[in-house]
């Protein structure tokens, strides 16, 4: 860390800490910077997280960490053998977390819920887990599932859903022109198959059919109807990154909007100091039921199961031959 992170840090007591690859060198290193992150913020707790999903979206890989297939592998796998790939999907879940609890992770970013369309931006592509609804549930319940055997909290995204955008929201902010009938029986069942997640991530899309002015993450009729009641999620609810390009505005107000949505957790992630500063000038003390759903979220976390490393191992080279 830098002087001036490590000034930011202690100043701002953020709730937690997203790394990338940018961030990540060798495990003494991850080690190193997840416990100086909370000796700065006295929170021996205080949780850090990852985007390691597998395949394209991995911050730790080889040599020091394993290499993991994309979702859409279990996918295809199940379509074989319904049960080899729910055993897959739990038993890398629980590789994945050995390897991030050994060095100081508290969650990784995963499952990934969206349900990707014919036509659509392969900003989510093979991340999914099929192209079914019913599958992604299962699959996902399974993977996040081995995640949470080891120590690891899972966070289900990009709810409501992010599969049909036609535009990568890193750079465009996409609009998504589906009924809301062929959203609630189609996009929103893995989410709601898996309200039960700890956590969960907004999308930055824009859904007509649910509020014509703004995108999920900002808008107050997503996150408290549509996320909160018809989805039926009460976790902990973030933002996704606010630094990417989806989101028009300052970083102050996306984070007015975000909270007056009724999001609990604004992220960002781009490490852009100036913008760092701004977010968290702009941040609020945890609201009373924000502490409570944080409270509640990190409690699910339990030290790591035994498990068949041997057939887990087994499972992963054959997904990844």
């Amino acid at each position: 860390m830098s002087s001036d992170e490590e000034k930011f840090f202690a100043s701002c007591n953020p709730w937690g800490l997203i790394l990338f690859k940018r961030n990540i060198e060798s495990p003494e290193q991850v080690r190193e910077l997840t416990t100086a992150f909370r000796k700065i913020v006295q929170r021996a707790d205080a949780p850090v997280f990852v985007d390691q999903e597998g395949g394209r979206v991995q911050r730790l890989g080889p040599p020091h960490w394993r290499k993991y297939p994309e979702a859409r592998k279990f996918g295809a796998l199940y379509q074989i053998n319904p049960a080899l790939a729910l055993r897959a999907a739990r038993n890398i879940g629980r590789l994945m977390a050995e390897e991030l609890y050994d060095v100081g992770f508290t969650s990784s970013c995963l499952p990934v819920l969206d349900l990707p369309q014919p036509g659509a931006h392969d900003v989510i592509g093979n991340r999914a887990y099929d192209v079914k609804p019913e599958r992604i549930m299962v699959l996902a319940n399974a993977h996040m599932a081995g995640l949470m055997e080891g120590g690891i909290l899972p966070v289900m995204k990009h709810v409501p859903g992010h599969g049909r955008s036609t535009v990568d929201s890193h750079h465009n902010l996409p609009v998504v022109a589906a009924s809301r009938l062929d959203l609630e029986s189609s996009d929103f069942v893995p989410f709601t198959g898996i309200a039960h997640c700890p956590m969960a991530m907004t999308a930055h899309v824009v859904y007509p059919a649910l509020d014509p002015d703004y995108p999920a993450t900002l808008s107050r009729k997503i996150v408290r109807h549509v996320i909160r009641k018809v989805i039926g999620f009460n976790g902990l609810l973030m933002t996704d990154d606010l630094s990417m390009k989806a989101l028009s505005g300052s970083m102050t107000d996306k984070a007015k909007l975000a909270y007056e949505a009724g999001v609990d957790m604004l992220l960002h992630c781009n490490g852009v100091m100036d913008e760092m500063r701004e977010v968290g000038a702009a941040a609020t003390e945890l609201s009373a039921k924000t502490a409570r759903r944080a409270k509640a979220a990190l409690k699910m976390r339990r030290k790591p199961f035994a498990f068949d490393q041997k057939q887990a191992m087994a499972d992963l080279a054959a997904l990844t031959s």
